[in-house]
């Protein structure tokens, strides 16, 4: 009896030696992961700003730096919405509209034009007491709408086969006779501050990217080879750089936007409509509904990277970067029991 526990003791003291000398063999070629270094993003998640009472999609953003508002299109609400970025919350709607797309604040005369596509009109605000001033007509689907503080114009795409840029008097609220022909339905368009040139997305002009100069009406056309729907764009015009994102398949293509020629081309996030560019930090924000904004660097005017796909939401692929504010903007549609609502990203050096 004594014996076989003796024997059951060693057998069990031998079991323990084994396990013990195998776990040190285990730890010595597998040794455990030493805690990474956190990664800072390029843009860090600050705050998510309710937007209650909203349905459907939410579309194009502007802002009054001023008084520190965000204003942006829900189309799908048949809104425009205010919101006080300082305090972090909605402070008006604006209703009426008709499927509100573009919508662009001029501080210089403090309005707020806002493109219809429902009923083909744009509409002028007060951008103190958000009060209707005016209507014009417009002509089919007003989308993109840009202002140009040297001209003091305001620039409205518009349009189906046969669309066009058109534009108004800012100071007057007149529309002018002046029409730039694009051949298909403008998408999202940049005016030169310094030149002559408006470069517009045009996907049912061939999938191209055009570029219409404003003295002459000159129209030069630049293919993006085996990609299409190009709808999102943006510009760096200090470094003749046009910033353009497709669809099909996704892509951010940079071209020079003296010559058409394509610089690059890099895989971006899907389902985009927006994006914008940082210029402080030489930095490219894609706004994609499938979930990320994708970060891109300049390093220099001829070589970009992806630096990072900041996690957004799916379905949320419209915003606006605000300068002034170092913030992006991002538009949150409704999913679920959860309202709409606006997610405010901090740019980081």
């Amino acid at each position: 009896m004594v014996a076989a526990t003796v024997i059951r003791r060693y057998a069990i003291a031998l079991s323990v030696l084994v396990l013990l000398a195998f776990l040190a063999a285990s730890h010595a070629s597998h040794p455990a992961p030493s805690t990474p270094p956190r990664d800072i993003l390029p843009l860090q998640l600050e705050e998510q700003i309710p937007v209650p009472n909203i349905a459907g999609r939410l579309d194009h953003f502007t802002a009054d730096p001023k008084r520190r508002r965000l204003i942006f299109s829900a189309l799908g609400n048949n809104t425009v919405e205010v919101i006080d970025t300082f305090e972090g919350k909605l402070i008006h709607t604006i209703t009426g509209l008709s499927e509100p797309q573009g919508v662009v604040y001029v501080a210089d005369f403090d309005k707020l034009f806002v493109a219809n596509a429902g009923n083909a009109k744009v509409s002028i605000y007060d951008g103190s007491t958000y009060d209707l001033r005016k209507t014009l007509d417009f002509g089919e689907d007003p989308d993109n709408i840009r202002y140009d503080s040297l001209s003091r114009e305001i620039f409205v795409g518009f349009g189906g086969d046969d669309g066009a840029i058109g534009v108004i008097d800012a100071a007057t609220d007149e529309r002018l006779d002046t029409n730039f022909k694009t051949g298909g339905h403008p998408e999202s368009f940049q005016v030169e501050a310094s030149g002559s040139h408006i470069f517009v997305n045009v996907p049912d002009a061939g999938n191209v990217v055009e570029s219409i100069d404003r003295k002459t009406g000159k129209v030069t056309k630049w293919p993006l080879k085996g990609l299409r729907q190009n709808y999102a764009m943006a510009l760096d015009e200090q470094n003749h750089r046009l910033f353009t994102v497709t669809r099909k398949t996704p892509m951010l293509v940079v071209l020079d936007t003296q010559s058409g020629r394509e610089v690059a081309r890099l895989r971006a996030v899907g389902e985009c409509d927006d994006i914008y560019f940082d210029a402080s930090r030489k930095r490219i924000y894609v706004i994609g509904g499938e979930g990320f904004v994708s970060v891109f660097q300049e390093d220099d005017p001829e070589h970009y990277e992806l630096v990072a796909n900041v996690p957004s939401a799916i379905g949320a692929k419209t915003g606006y970067f605000f300068a002034k504010r170092d913030r992006l903007y991002v538009g949150v549609p409704v999913k679920g029991n959860g309202p709409a609502a606006v997610w405010t990203y901090e740019a980081e050096d």
